[in-house]
């Protein structure tokens, strides 16, 4: 009797159909058995056959990198420094570099002891050596103050071999790529530079001794002058 009542009901909706919209064929094929879905499955996955998964790979070696590379002309920025009369003169990289070759080394701060025992000292140390290479100028650069630097400065006894500079804003470190946080130590040096060392003829980038953070492997004098 069910049967029956299904017939019925099927005959209906197609005489409804084929009547309403004679341009379909086929009017029941919607009302047909659903298509096996797991043999669309299986005969997906036996055309392609199973791979094993690989397992990731992930490099634990320090990256050392930066905007800045071997090539590239020194972007501009505005330096500083207190004079002999502590009157606050400026300086532009491009102004100091133009023409010239300069060195620039940074250091991650003024008075900490790499920096202050043998990084800058080094330079300070090797000046004559580095100008019978035809340098013309050193600078030191820092994400301290003017004042600071100055105070720095007279602590050493640097005289004219190399002229300590403030990068207060971190204007130039940050456009160079080579900023250093340090926000997460107790001492509170928040944000400074990378210790780098940096060969430069008339502002375009020559030889980049680029050290990860404030480690002191690549950035000495001696490794400069062997390098140019």
């Amino acid at each position: 009797m069910a049967a029956a009542t299904a017939a019925t009901a099927t005959f209906a909706v197609s005489k409804l159909i084929t009547s309403s919209s004679p341009k379909l064929k086929q009017p029941l094929s919607f009302l047909s058995t659903r298509r096996n879905t797991s043999s669309l499955f299986s005969s997906s996955f036996a055309s392609s056959p199973l791979r094993r998964p690989q397992s990731l790979r992930f490099s634990t070696a320090p990256k050392i990198s930066a905007i800045i590379s071997v090539g590239d002309k020194l972007p501009d920025a505005t330096l500083s420094y207190l004079d002999s009369a502590d009157e606050l003169q400026t300086v532009s990289v491009a102004e100091f570099t133009s023409n010239k070759k300069t060195i620039l080394i940074a250091v991650p701060g003024a008075f900490t002891p790499t920096c202050s025992q043998k990084h800058l000292p080094g330079f300070v140390e090797k000046a004559a050596e580095f100008k019978a290479k035809g340098v013309d100028a050193i600078a030191c650069i820092s994400v301290n103050d003017a004042f600071v630097m100055k105070a720095w400065k007279e602590n050493l006894k640097v005289g004219d071999e190399v002229l300590l500079l403030s990068d207060g804003n971190g204007d130039f470190t940050r456009a160079i790529g080579c900023e250093l946080d340090l926000s997460d130590k107790p001492i509170g040096l928040g944000v400074r530079s990378r210790r780098y060392a940096i060969y430069a003829e008339d502002g375009v980038v020559k030889t980049l001794n680029l050290e990860e953070g404030g480690a002191f492997n690549v950035s000495s004098a001696e490794d400069l002058l062997k390098a140019i």
